[in-house]
């Protein structure tokens, strides 16, 4: 499974590194598989691949006033009509955090998946990245 690495500080990269690294082997039931390339600070489950990435840019949408869903401590930024539509793809970004993590999870796998993934990933963000910005 290919996937897009963004630009990093050594910083970022740094604390990139630290959340793939404690990434479990299976998210929201499905099994871990491999990336291309194999040292970008991302994972992917499943088929079609549940993939998660680190670093990315601010979602579009996405500005204090808009409003996120909170598990576990962690808020995460869903776009309204990716929020209110089931039969959507949907990505979940940590977006008070930096650098970010984006979760894109295939429609098929909503809505459990969701709420699992981030649970997963809460104890990840609020170790390893910063907290900038309200989104709860």
């Amino acid at each position: 499974m290919q996937v897009d690495v963004p630009e990093l500080s050594a910083a970022d990269r740094a604390a990139c590194e630290a959340v793939a690294t404690g990434l479990p082997d299976t998210l929201a039931g499905e099994e871990r598989v491999d990336i291309e390339p194999d040292d970008a600070p991302a994972a992917a489950y499943g088929d079609p691949a549940i993939v998660v990435r680190c670093g990315v840019a601010k979602p579009e949408g996405f500005d204090l006033a808009a409003s996120c869903e909170s598990v576990d401590g962690v808020g995460y930024y869903i776009p309204d009509e990716q929020y209110d539509d089931q039969g959507l793809d949907v990505t979940l970004t940590a977006a008070g955090y930096r650098p970010r993590v984006e979760v894109r999870i295939p429609s098929r796998y909503r809505p459990n998946a969701v709420q699992a993934a981030m649970a997963a990933l809460a104890p990840l963000v609020e170790q390893h990245l910063a907290r900038v910005d309200d989104c709860d």
